[in-house]
């Protein structure tokens, strides 16, 4: 019995000593299995710090050449190369210029369509981390683009609204550097992209109701999708499903800041104030059209530029009848108008035509009054005509409607008056003020009023201002509308006790997609998008810094 108890004992004792061995074995496994992941999450934590810091590079890199491009009016030739270190790694990074400037379309995001002056870059990052060497290669494709604003139907550097009553359908590009609002009485139809810095909305920025009529937009089929949900919803920044709703709805052809979509840069380049485009060059106003005019007439005396020296021409012009002063009645302004009448006909048969198709205006009258520039006999233009003005312009009859030629006018405020226009009755009551059916085939950079809590501004249907009594009668336009800035002397307040709207055959000039069918000097909005990013060469190596340097 001792024996067989002796050997029980001694089979105890080997099992267990082969348990614990077995436990230590498993022990020793789990031990370095963990080591190993330890190991593997530490390689993982320092790729990805590399990785951060090669992506902080690759921005580095872009708000340089982004802050270089903007230096130089538009593109630039330096390319942003340098080094550093962040996220216990070290980083280099290079630029390179991937070929001459290209006119061409654009193909990505929603300006895609376009055509635009297109410099391409591409840039490069590699970051090596300190501690075990683990280093990422990033590469990112950008494209710095200079897109004419009167490729856009309408363009508003500031909050647009758009409220029409009668049936109004927008043939073109829509966006506004702040909110959109979309309404309408009976119905409104946008055929293409809309876009918005800020949020895109259905109703009314200030005072009166929200109207019922049907806001439809172009899908990317082609086909015209409303709003409105159902009932009195309607889909808007202000859905909680707009971001995924909008996209499915209409194919990425409308987005605002919910997409991402950002302002579209103004086309200024020593000042942040648009206005400053019309102003006069004195004081370094680069941004000036009077820097561009080759014909301008300041302060009532008329200068022709003729090789590199300008001549004082006032004499010779009032002879001829190219330019006079005239005075009439602004009912809404509330002012009474002190006109330079420029004669266009007068102007080219006489051989004033400027010579690189730009006049500029500018007049303070002594620091009284109200002056203004007022366009008449503009129906045939010999070749393209840009015509800027610091003060409020009119036109007078048709303008560019036979033989179209590219056009813009440019003015703190620009109204249309029909041929019918009779200075001598402006002073009297607004059914004297009978308007007759008008063309005009012209681009126009313009300002407005601010919509506030107690005041409308008109919206864009009243973007162009009127003075006379149009019932019945047709304002046929083509042309692109671009708003940036609130207009410093047209300052009266909209409102429909001055005039009576015209039909309104309003459309985009398609023939503004041809860069060849611009207007002369036409400003440009600079666009900076990433077309291409990728990731490259991941593994460990060391860098040598000593034969770089900071760009």
């Amino acid at each position: 019995m001792r024996y067989v108890q002796s050997n029980e004992k001694g089979i105890a004792t080997l099992i267990a000593l082969i348990m614990v061995g077995m436990l230590t074995l498993i022990g020793i496994a789990v031990m370095s299995t963990s080591d190993d992941e330890v190991t593997i999450t530490g390689n993982g934590l320092q790729e990805t710090r590399a990785f951060y810091a090669a992506e902080a590079a690759l921005e580095s890199a872009a708000a340089k050449l982004h802050y270089l491009s903007d230096s130089a009016g538009g593109l630039t030739t330096i390319m942003p190369s340098g080094y550093g270190q962040i996220n216990e790694s070290n980083f280099t990074f290079e630029t390179a210029d991937l070929g001459p400037v290209e006119q061409r379309i654009l193909d990505n995001g929603t300006l895609a369509g376009l055509h635009a002056r297109v410099k391409s870059y591409e840039m490069k990052a590699t970051a090596v981390n300190e501690v075990d060497g683990s280093t990422v290669q990033l590469s990112q494709t950008f494209e710095r683009a200079l897109v004419p604003l009167f490729q856009f139907a309408v363009f508003y550097g500031n909050d647009l609204e758009i409220a029409p009553g009668p049936d109004m359908t927008l043939i073109g590009r829509v966006h506004s550097n702040g909110n959109l609002w979309l309404q309408a009485n009976s119905s409104l139809n946008i055929d293409s992209y809309i876009t918005a810095s800020g949020n895109i909305l259905h109703g009314r920025k200030g005072p009166g109701g929200v109207s019922s009529g049907d806001v439809n937009i172009k899908d990317g089929s082609g086909n015209y999708i409303s709003m409105k949900e159902g009932g009195t919803d309607w889909l808007d920044a202000d859905d909680g499903h707009w971001y995924d709703s909008s996209i499915a709805k209409w194919n990425g052809r409308v987005q605002d800041s919910t997409h991402g979509q950002g302002p579209l840069e103004l086309p200024l380049n020593s000042t942040d104030d648009p206005h400053k485009l019309i102003e006069r060059a004195d004081g370094g106003n680069t941004d000036s059209y009077e820097e561009l005019a080759t014909l301008k007439f300041i302060d009532g005396e008329a200068f022709e530029l003729v090789g590199s020296t300008w001549n004082n021409v006032t004499a010779d012009m009032n002879s001829k009848g190219i330019i006079r002063l005239d005075t009439f009645h602004d009912a809404r302004e509330g002012e009474d108008v002190i006109s330079t009448e420029l004669d266009i006909e007068k102007m080219y048969d006489e051989g004033y035509a400027p010579s690189n198709g730009v006049i500029y205006f500018a007049d303070d009258n002594g620091g009284s009054g109200y002056p203004a520039l007022r366009i008449s006999n503009g129906e045939e233009l010999d070749d393209g005509l840009t015509i800027a003005s610091e003060n409020p312009v009119y036109t007078k009859g048709d303008f560019n409607s036979v033989n179209k030629k590219p056009a813009s006018i440019m003015g703190d405020a620009v109204t249309f008056l029909s041929d019918n226009f009779d200075d001598a009755l402006s002073w009297g009551s607004k059914s004297a003020r009978v308007a007759t059916a008008t063309t005009v085939n012209a681009s126009f950079l313009t300002g407005n009023t601010e919509t506030t809590s107690t005041n409308y501004n008109g919206g864009l249907e009243n973007l162009p201002r009127f003075l006379e009594v149009w019932s019945g009668k047709s304002f046929t336009w083509r042309g692109s509308m671009v708003n940036l800035w609130n207009s410093v002397q047209a300052n009266g307040d909209w409102s429909g006790t001055y005039y009576s709207p015209p039909i309104r055959d309003w459309a985009y000039d398609t023939d503004l997609d041809d860069p060849n069918n611009l207007p002369p000097e036409s400003p440009v909005v600079r666009v900076f998008q990433r077309t291409g990013w990728k990731e490259s060469d991941i593994g460990y190596t060391n860098l040598d810094y000593s034969d770089l340097a900071v760009d």
